[in-house]
């Protein structure tokens, strides 16, 4: 049997790590396993869905590294989901409901003010030819549940281990909605992914724990349908320390992340361990997270998202980078430069910064008082060319002459000469601004 696995995202908004976190796990473990790898895109949403958001999808699987081996779009296969809805409607497995959502609402209430589950009365079975031609000469128009039999759905679960639902503790799913365009009626996701997945050849569906009564639904469903019922595998879901990881709150989503300096390997080096027994550690390709990836090591507890243990994967892998990683996004940067001050950066973008001030025009952070020490500076300044040994032997001389010693010593300089107080090491920078700079700087 190939493995076939799929990513699924909805075009209605860009990725963020936790469903990023899903598209690499998918990734890691088809690739170890040989198989294919099927980006789809579940645009059946045509109102909420863009191009725009699917193009950033792309983008952004991409700069991860992650590659795809065939892409399918449901927006384009309304046809397979009707074929599927006559099929389950012979088998008198779906049937027509007319409650509106303020009706369901006042069902749900009344149930949970006595103590019992949310679930759904199946009030439709019941209704005669007469009740349903009068609500649709109400301007009613139904929805379509699936009617679920009375069994329990198990499986193994490759994280979860077995897992077992009873029916009788679940509603029956809607499948079909009346709220398409121009009066259609919509799929909804239950019937949709399934049809895919067993059309597709689906073999591991791998997604979030809240998708675990999903599955339970879907296995009926799949059975139904005449499809072979994949292997299920159900990841903890991240969380941050404000709660759970969502688009909407903390969801630090890639486009943002790449915005502000992140590498790719820094994004796969944490969410490819984190929930898991392995060490968070920096990986400076895939090639080991590929060969290292086993579902044993996932557990079952919420996996802790920390955007500062990301900086700090970002820094050690920045601080490894050669020239050629780094020269395309930064085509101002030559290597010398790259090579001096890549120790001390915590992103990408901050090169660019330190570029300017050491090429372009600064602001002083000294006081006025220090107006002496800096004419001292200037008159031991040593003679060109400089390297890395010139920054000692100037302070070793302005040292006794000005009878100063640590901070009070190095920090008028490093204001006079950066205007900041902290960055990249002056035995570094001082040969990039040249002797002429650094009189004019000191001078100013």
């Amino acid at each position: 049997m190939t493995v076939t696995v799929r990513f699924a995202p909805s075009p209605t908004g860009y990725l963020h790590v936790g469903n990023v976190r899903t598209a690499l796990v998918n990734w890691l473990f088809v690739r170890k396993m040989g198989g294919q790898f099927l980006l789809r895109i579940d645009d059946t949403d045509t109102e909420r869905s863009k191009d725009e958001y699917t193009d950033g999808i792309r983008e952004d699987l991409t700069w991860l590294g992650i590659s795809w081996d065939k892409e399918e779009h449901q927006s384009k296969r309304f046809d397979r989901y009707r074929l599927a809805a006559e099929k389950l409607r012979a088998q008198n497995r779906l049937y027509a409901c007319y409650e509106t959502p303020e009706e369901l609402d006042v069902q749900r209430k009344m149930l949970a003010s006595r103590g019992l589950p949310p679930i759904y009365n199946r009030a439709s079975l019941k209704l005669t030819d007469e009740q349903k031609a009068k609500y649709e000469a109400e301007g009613r128009r139904p929805h379509y549940r699936f009617l679920l039999n009375d069994e329990e759905m198990t499986w193994n679960d490759l994280i979860r281990g077995t897992v077992a639902m009873r029916a009788t503790t679940m509603s029956d799913p809607v499948l079909l909605r009346e709220d398409g365009p121009d009066g259609q009626i919509r799929p909804v996701y239950t019937l949709a992914s399934v049809v895919d997945d067993g059309e597709l050849n689906i073999s591991h569906v791998i997604r979030g724990e809240d998708h675990v009564s999903n599955s339970a639904v879907q296995i009926q469903l799949f059975k139904a349908l005449g499809f072979a019922v994949p292997q299920f595998v159900h990841m903890a879901l991240l969380k941050t320390k404000d709660g759970e990881l969502s688009k909407r709150i903390g969801g630090n989503d890639i486009r943002m992340l790449r915005d502000a300096g992140i590498l790719p390997m820094a994004v796969n080096s944490l969410l490819a361990r984190i929930g898991t027994s392995d060490a968070v550690e920096a990986f400076s390709e895939l090639t080991p997270l590929v060969e290292q990836f086993d579902f044993k090591r996932f557990g079952r507890a919420p996996a802790n998202y920390d955007v500062a243990e990301l900086e700090k994967l970002n820094e050690k892998l920045l601080h490894q980078l050669p020239f050629a990683a780094v020269k395309d996004k930064l085509p101002q940067v030559d290597e010398q430069f790259w090579l001096s001050v890549r120790a001390n950066l915590k992103s990408l973008a901050e090169a660019q910064v330190w570029w300017e001030i050491v090429h372009g025009n600064i602001t002083s952070g000294l006081p006025a008082d220090d107006a002496a020490f800096v004419k001292s500076t200037i008159e031991h300044l040593p003679a060109a060319p400089w390297d890395e040994h010139t920054y000692d032997a100037w302070l070793a001389a302005v040292k006794p002459a000005t009878n100063r010693k640590g901070k009070e010593l190095f920090m008028p300089i490093r204001l006079a000469l950066t205007g900041q107080s902290h960055g990249p090491e002056l035995k570094k920078l001082l040969p990039l601004l040249g002797r002429d700079k650094v009189i004019e700087r000191l001078s100013a």
